[in-house]
């Protein structure tokens, strides 16, 4: 087995969490998510996204949360771009690294993004590149790798073509997610083992929804293959609004006392991260959904 010693978790929930929440959080409460969070040790907080108000309202202060966090030595603040326009309001917040995402779904592309991802890859290439030659890093994000709302199954060279794509834009690193939380172990371990014929390992992440309980343990599986990169949304935060049904993404909080109980670093501070979970939950009136968060509060 090729299982890391050190996995860096990426928290999305201040971004792919909120962004799902039905409820919405004030500028205030975001930034002291995030403050949270980066105390708390995470090494990479997805700070927001500049995308159309109309389609995500849940982000339309993105600029003004940056300009309230307090940015910890060490820390990356990535946001979602999904177009120039975007990218040109990151570059006016300061930030130094941006997100592009695409699918492997024609019906979710369409549905996300309104176009076919042929469309959607000649949409990020000038953005990546444009990014790119400001010194910005660029991740990818590739939607419904293990299956779609609306096609099922999704063949696998579909996730191989776009992550390949995503390489040869300068994407440092290409992201794989599970945006309905279908996939098992086995699946998921021959899906990675695919796109690293294309992909280096090392230049993988896991982004992992937990709709059928089944995020940890694919997340495991995948590391067993030498992928050393999670995404994770604190207190399972999230959903997708194209994906009805499906579940938050894996909670970080799970992943991380998952991983200090096998002895692999996170350099994150377990107590700390439930906190900010549990607070960013007073917020939104519900409970965290990690299984974690719930048996450490309850032994509290």
């Amino acid at each position: 087995m090729a299982r890391p010693n050190r996995v860096e978790i990426v928290d999305v929930g201040p971004r792919d969490g909120l962004q799902a929440e039905p409820g919405m959080v004030t500028t205030a409460d975001k930034i002291a998510l995030i403050d949270r969070l980066s105390a708390a040790g995470v090494p990479a907080v997805e700070a927001g996204a500049f995308v159309s108000p109309k389609w995500v309202p849940q982000m339309v202060d993105t600029a003004e949360v940056l300009a309230g966090i307090v940015r910890r030595p060490g820390t990356r603040y990535p946001v979602l771009v999904p177009n120039s326009r975007g990218l040109e309001d990151a570059r006016a917040s300061g930030v130094d690294e941006v997100a592009i995402f695409g699918a492997a779904s024609e019906t979710f592309s369409h549905k996300n993004i309104n176009c076919s991802i042929d469309e959607s890859l000649e949409r990020f290439r000038p953005v990546a590149a444009e990014a790119l030659a400001v010194g910005m890093r660029v991740r990818g994000y590739i939607s419904c790798v293990l299956g779609c709302p609306y096609e099922g199954e999704v063949p696998r060279e579909n996730v191989v073509r776009v992550a390949g794509e995503l390489d040869d834009m300068g994407c440092y690193e290409v992201s794989l997610g599970d945006t309905i939380g279908v996939g098992t172990p086995t699946r998921a371990l021959a899906l990675v083992e695919a796109v690293a014929a294309v992909v280096p390992i090392d230049q993988l992440a896991l982004h992992f929804h937990d709709t059928y309980g089944q995020a940890l343990a694919n997340v495991l599986a995948c590391m067993d293959a030498g992928v050393a990169t999670v995404d994770a949304a604190v207190a399972g935060l999230g959903g997708c609004p194209y994906a009805p049904g499906a579940s938050g993404n894996v909670a970080t909080e799970d992943v991380v006392y998952m991983l200090d109980g096998m002895g692999i670093e996170t350099e994150i501070n377990l107590h700390a991260l439930v906190e900010a979970g549990q607070f960013i939950c007073s917020k939104l009136g519900r409970t965290p959904t990690s299984r974690a968060a719930q048996a450490m509060s309850a032994l509290a």
